[in-house]
């Protein structure tokens, strides 16, 4: 069986992985994306995106590469989906990423609110689970074989798994600025309490990259 890992998640010097008031113009928040400079000139970025040739390579691009790699289902918040709140109004919202997001395999979106699954191009499958982490997790698990579960996000989806203990390793990417303001994958948690250690420190272009193991 695969790890059930969360992995290029960026956070701010003051503590924050989303900035405040998410919405169509905001996806990570107001300033949110502030966060996200060290991803988005990588080549892997850009591969997904199909914003053209180049892009970086380094360190900031290795950890974002393997960060795609071995997965066999994700996991999705629901503010990781979308900016819809409430009982989805119709059909139409099928996620930021346009026809061919970029999993490429089956993706759990926790939700209150059930929804018909959603076929996109590509191999991803966006499966809503209103039962909650557990469930949505033996799904994943049922899902990627022996392959890698990948807790995608945002910071409340993350916190949850965290607090349960069932994420294996917690890749963070530390961001050199201040967002004053949002949503903290740590608020509330002793991570140290619940067994989380910080086993690696790598300095990469933009950012610097922490490897965080649960121990038995």
């Amino acid at each position: 069986m695969g790890k059930v890992h969360v992995s290029a998640f960026a956070i701010s010097l003051d503590g924050f992985s989303a900035g405040p008031d998410q919405s169509l113009e905001h996806p990570l928040g107001v300033n949110g994306t502030d966060m996200m400079g060290w991803f988005f000139p990588t080549k892997t970025f850009i591969d997904q995106h199909g914003a053209g040739e180049g892009g970086e390579t380094g360190v900031d691009n290795d950890f974002a590469m393997k960060s795609m790699t071995g997965n066999g289902a994700w996991i999705l918040g629901r503010n990781m989906f979308g900016p819809i709140r409430g009982p989805w109004p119709d059909d139409e919202w099928k996620g930021w990423w346009g026809d061919e997001p970029p999993y490429h395999v089956p993706t759990f979106v926790l939700t209150h609110y059930a929804r018909e699954p959603i076929v996109m191009k590509g191999g991803t499958t966006f499966y809503f689970v209103t039962d909650g982490i557990q469930s949505a997790l033996e799904k994943a698990k049922a899902a990627a074989g022996d392959k890698d579960i990948r807790i995608g996000g945002g910071a409340s989806t993350v916190r949850q798994y965290l607090k349960e203990r069932l994420i294996d390793e917690l890749h963070l990417a530390l961001s050199p600025v201040f967002l004053g303001r949002g949503e903290s994958i740590f608020a509330g948690l002793d991570l140290r309490e619940l067994g989380y250690k910080v086993e690696k420190t790598v300095p990469g272009e933009r950012a610097t990259h922490l490897i965080i193991f649960k121990e038995n």
